[in-house]
């Protein structure tokens, strides 16, 4: 990759990718990047957040005075005979974890028993002595309506062309390749889907990788390094940060999504220079995520295109959400605005959401896809994408791209979202993301709202994703429903009423916008709640 403003794309008019080497692209309608709400806590409401909270902590405090004593079983590690080493353990990210979020361990990371489908097998645990840090599984399990995997375009399934041409790859090449795809690794498969995906996304070569978290982490390290300047948005995912800490390379955050930020944050460090130096920098790589799978946002790609053209910076999208499930063919968030992904420098994306697998890949030009060869760690040193995994996204992909089967699904996944969301913002939740998203929070800030939230859904038989803080900001708490294909108008109708079931109980339309108020609505929940719920789940959960 050359220096900062040595070359830059020339402006085009925007031309879409074929859906057939011999089909002449047809003009699409594109979307305009949407003005994104972020409706607050009343005050009523953030003020109980915080109460709860601080109350968590003081009652945590307690019990660790306790366990002093012997009265209460120690949750989690200790450290032992490191007597004048500093610690290891972060102390209140400890104590956080074995206070708070232990609470809720009966709620979270149950364990599965079947394929991410509309509906799920979930099996039960038996909690031991020390209930909120031991468990057996038992024998039973539960089927509940599965609203909380990324599984978009319902691809994660046992059975069909995907499942079949899976298990003819394991028979033919076995499950895995012992050794990295730079010296004995290389499969003939993997060289077909990554021509596959390059026509798939319109870029020029893609390298695929067995893991989509090591896909950024490894790969931004073989990108910049000393002397080039990193700019990331302040809620890209886990994976971005780490690679940008390993890479060496200055790093500056601009404001979520927040386009003038990021032009700010572009001109003060152009000016100013590298730190010590005050030289120009080598290069600038702008980093942003084309899906937040927090907040259901889309990056204001258009935008943010017209920025790295004027200030000469290169642009890096992870498209691990997006990818598949957003665009009239799956193409991701370039197609969604059409965007000319030729104006886009590294196109980054994940095989786990929409193709129903696992692994991720990078696009971009046949220079940089050889130089990531040479130099990235995921290709020199890690396992390779095992063979039956590539077919599955073969065959996922090639259904997407060619299928009737492939595009019912998209307009599925298109029709199932306008409808959840227009359904839960009609009602008076609050719901954060863009309208075509299939990530939809519903905030519910508090987290004993949360905690009940979920104990309740389970007793329904509905199985979704709650979280908070540190993973959200302290009013941020909330549950996460991911559409998909797979789900019916009727899946959807039962979610819409269990949640109308809840809402009497926990106080779930908060939002400004209904007719009421937010507060009268608070106290009218708080003194009508039902006082014995029918419960399915422990009563101590």
């Amino acid at each position: 990759m050359p220096p900062a403003g040595v070359q830059t794309p020339a402006d085009r008019m925007v031309v879409e990718p074929a859906l057939d080497k011999n089909q002449k692209p047809k003009q699409k309608n594109f979307h305009v990047p949407e003005p994104e709400e972020f409706e607050q806590a009343p005050l009523l409401i953030a003020l109980v957040a915080y109460l709860n909270l601080a109350l968590l902590v003081v009652f945590g405090y307690i019990r660790d005075f306790m366990r002093m004593f012997g009265y209460e079983c120690t949750v989690g590690a200790k450290e032992w005979g490191n007597e004048g080493f500093p610690p290891l353990y972060h102390e209140f990210e400890s104590f956080y974890h074995r206070n708070v979020y232990h609470r809720g361990s009966k709620l979270t990371a149950a364990p599965l028993a079947g394929v991410p489908g509309a509906e799920i097998d979930i099996i039960d645990r038996e909690w031991g002595d020390a209930s909120l840090s031991s468990f057996k599984l038992s024998d039973k399990k539960r089927r509940y309506l599965n609203v909380g995997s990324y599984n978009y375009l319902g691809f994660a399934q046992n059975d069909g062309y995907c499942s079949h041409q899976t298990v003819k790859e394991i028979r033919g090449n076995g499950c895995g390749l012992a050794s990295p795809r730079k010296e004995l690794g290389t499969h003939e498969i993997h060289r077909q889907l990554e021509t596959l995906v390059a026509e798939f996304v319109g870029k020029e070569s893609a390298l695929v990788f067995g893991m989509g978290f090591a896909t950024n982490s490894l790969n931004l390290p073989a990108l910049v390094d000393e002397g080039c300047l990193l700019i990331s948005d302040s809620l890209n995912h886990s994976c971005i940060i780490l690679g940008a800490r390993l890479s060496g390379a200055k790093i500056a955050v601009f404001k979520h999504n927040d386009v003038e930020d990021l032009e700010k944050v572009l001109k003060r460090h152009i000016v100013m220079g590298q730190t010590r130096t005050r030289r120009p920098w080598r290069k600038i790589l702008i980093c942003v995520e084309g899906l937040y799978s927090m907040e259901g946002t889309m990056c204001n790609l258009p935008a943010i295109v017209e920025l790295k053209k004027k200030y000469k910076a290169y642009l890096f999208i992870d498209e691990a959400h997006s990818i598949g499930a957003m665009g009239e063919t799956g193409r991701g968030v370039s197609e969604h605005f059409g965007v000319d992904t030729t104006d886009i420098d590294i196109m980054m994306g994940t095989f786990s959401k929409s193709f129903g697998a696992c692994g991720g890949y990078i696009a971009s030009s046949k220079d940089i896809i050889a130089h990531l060869k040479r130099e990235s760690h995921a290709h020199t040193y890690a396992s390779p994408m095992s063979p039956p995994v590539a077919r599955q996204i073969i065959a996922s992909m090639s259904l997407i791209r060619d299928s009737e089967d492939g595009k019912r699904r998209l307009r599925q996944l298109a029709d199932n979202v306008t409808y959840f969301r227009n359904e839960l913002r009609k009602r008076g939740y609050i719901i954060y993301g863009d309208s075509h998203s299939p990530v939809i929070p519903v905030i519910l800030f508090t987290l004993a709202n949360i905690c009940a939230f979920a104990k309740e859904c389970l007793n329904r038989g509905l199985a979704t994703v709650i979280v908070a803080f540190p993973a959200t900001t302290m009013l941020g708490a909330r549950a996460r429903f991911c559409v998909s294909a797979s789900h019916t108008r009727e899946h959807i109708d039962r979610v819409l009423t269990i949640l109308e079931e809840l809402d009497p109980m926990i106080n779930l339309k908060m939002s400004a916008n209904r007719p009421g108020s937010a507060v009268l609505d608070f106290w009218r929940h708080f003194f009508t709640r039902p006082k014995v719920p029918t419960r399915a789940v422990d009563d101590d959960s």
